[in-house]
């Protein structure tokens, strides 16, 4: 299967296929604003040398994200998040994308982080691993990129069997514009209100219900629980 397009359109093909008890391979022709997937695997953004990996023979097994939430269950191939993150992918998609996804994306982050409350958030990675304070974001990451290139998860490694998963604290404006530029090189995981934990399944809860986006779609609202399926797609790579 090829699929054509963004990272929504990869959400969408990966969900039709999770429901199949055959899955064929998939190959990705990127052709859309964030492109963040393809990055992780080494795609191509070139239509030609995308194409040339499609009709090639490279075969890598990932593992799937699965979340349960407000409105159901959802499956994801790349990064999910519960927080800031869902508000900035709202804001990115009703937006013109004359500029490109990394300008676009990092607008819309600043826009919507002036506005932003951080909030108390429960993480509890079920293994005797919990966290309870105010957060600005949750990240749940299987790729390494999010959010047109930002490199929010530099050592994940999507067929390890377990989601990288990326904590945000009580940041502040001044944390916000010292720390901002290092996301595009994943340096920004050394700040003090910035934990990087690893786990097999996460529950996310708030006393507010925040909301969930998913390889970049806002798709509902917390409670949620995020669970690896290992070894669930194989794709298309150079």
């Amino acid at each position: 299967m090829v699929a054509v397009g963004g990272d929504g359109t990869m959400n969408e093909v990966v969900n039709g296929l999770m429901r199949r008890d055959e899955r064929p391979v998939l190959a990705v022709i990127p052709l859309g604003t964030g492109m963040d997937f393809v990055r992780t695997y080494g795609i191509a953004n070139r239509f030609e040398d995308a194409v040339g990996v499609a009709a090639g023979d490279g075969v890598r097994t990932i593992d799937v994200g699965r979340v349960e939430h407000s409105r159901g269950k959802r499956y994801f191939a790349n990064v999910g998040s519960v927080g800031m993150s869902a508000a900035v992918a709202q804001r990115a998609n009703g937006m013109s994308k004359a500029l490109g996804g990394k300008a676009t994306f990092f607008y819309a982050l600043t826009r919507v982080f002036l506005e932003w409350q951080n909030t108390p958030i429960s993480v509890d990675l079920g293994d005797g691993t919990r966290r309870e304070a105010r957060m600005h974001d949750v990240i749940v990451a299987n790729g390494r990129w999010h959010g047109g290139a930002m490199m929010l998860a530099p050592d994940a490694e999507p067929d390890d069997g377990l989601f990288d998963v990326i904590l945000i604290g009580d940041i502040n404006k001044r944390d916000f514009a010292t720390t901002a530029p290092k996301i595009y090189k994943g340096t920004y995981l050394a700040h003090p209100k910035v934990e990087l934990l690893r786990a097999r399944a996460v529950s996310v809860e708030a006393p507010e219900r925040l909301p969930i986006e998913l390889d970049g779609e806002q798709v509902g609202a917390t409670p949620a629980r995020f669970e690896v399926v290992p070894r669930a797609l194989r794709v298309r790579v150079p």
